[in-house]
């Protein structure tokens, strides 16, 4: 088991991701809407090559427009079959992500095949590739500070997703727990609703290149789940699920080098992640507040009548 710098920056970037998912993540929690981040997630597929396919770049800027749009769409749609199709919301975001991220599947194969567009980048990630393209930020005589690129564009997502939130904490909360009271307070839920689904497509696109969709799922809905059975206060809830999303990038980068111990092939660094938050999800599960072994011992503890 060796830990180089590569390690480092792969916790880095890694870490990084697990903020900016948990962030918007804590509110889809709250809105009882957390596959709403998988829908997205899978249904921004088509918006990244449509948006390819329009610009012919794959600069940052097209990627994020492209998912942003796609995000929102997959929203809508998903709305406006639950209203006027009179079906189930779980049933209609089936419908709508698994529709959308076919034809995003037959749009690259087909019409991006010729780029590096890769679905298989989109669906795993390249964790462990980032510490190749590095971006110095600080260079003397003496010392060059340099740190992945993706470092770069998933913090900038952090910073993005911190600043929404902070701006429109109030309106988040309250559209949240109770949209009918934020509509006759003036804070227009429909609108917050639409702002989170862009804050998720735009942390989801983020995070492709670095750790792929699949690992964005359980980034969005862990973290924030395993923070919501430690505490009930949003401004901790907040605040436990960023903790919990850094460990679950350190913990699962240490993990992956595990089976080297033993001989075995290492694992990739963010399917590691994931397991690791939800080893972190099992010990809230087990042993926090309302756990299961603290209301097995209330139970035994209580007299029979």
């Amino acid at each position: 088991m060796t830990w180089t710098a590569n390690d480092f920056h792969i916790i880095l970037v890694g870490g990084l991701c697990a903020m900016a998912c948990a962030l918007p993540g804590t509110f889809l929690l709250l809105r009882r809407m957390s596959m709403m981040g998988d829908a997205i997630s899978h249904a921004v597929l088509p918006g990244l090559a449509i948006a390819f396919l329009i610009s012919g770049s794959r600069a940052n800027i097209w990627m994020f427009l492209g998912a942003a749009i796609a995000g929102v769409l997959t929203a809508l749609f998903t709305q406006w079959i639950t209203r006027f199709g009179k079906v189930e919301r779980g049933a209609a975001m089936g419908i709508v992500f698994t529709t959308l991220f076919a034809i995003g599947l037959v749009l690259i194969r087909k019409a991006a095949d010729h780029v590096d567009l890769d679905a298989g980048c989109v669906l795993y990630g390249a964790l462990e590739l980032t510490p190749l393209n590095l971006v110095t930020l600080f260079e003397n005589e003496t010392y060059i500070f340099k740190v992945p690129r993706a470092a770069l564009v998933i913090g900038a997502t952090l910073l993005f997703n911190i600043t929404v939130i902070a701006l429109f904490f109030k309106e988040f909360t309250m559209s949240s727990f109770d949209p009918g009271l934020a509509e006759t307070q003036g804070f227009r839920p429909r609108l917050m609703h639409y702002l989170l689904m862009t804050m998720v497509a735009v942390t989801t696109v983020a995070a492709f290149e670095a750790v792929g969709s699949i690992i964005v799922i359980a980034m969005l809905i862990v973290p924030p789940a395993t923070a919501y059975l430690l505490t009930r206060r949003l401004p901790v809830l907040i605040a436990v699920s960023l903790i919990v999303a850094v460990l679950s990038a350190v913990l699962g980068q240490v993990a992956s080098h595990l089976p080297a111990l033993v001989g075995l092939p290492e694992t990739t660094s963010s399917g590691m992640i994931a397991t690791a938050s939800g080893f972190l999800f099992l010990l809230a599960w087990l042993f926090g507040p309302e756990g299961l072994l603290k209301r097995r011992s209330i139970e035994l503890e209580t007299p029979q009548p």
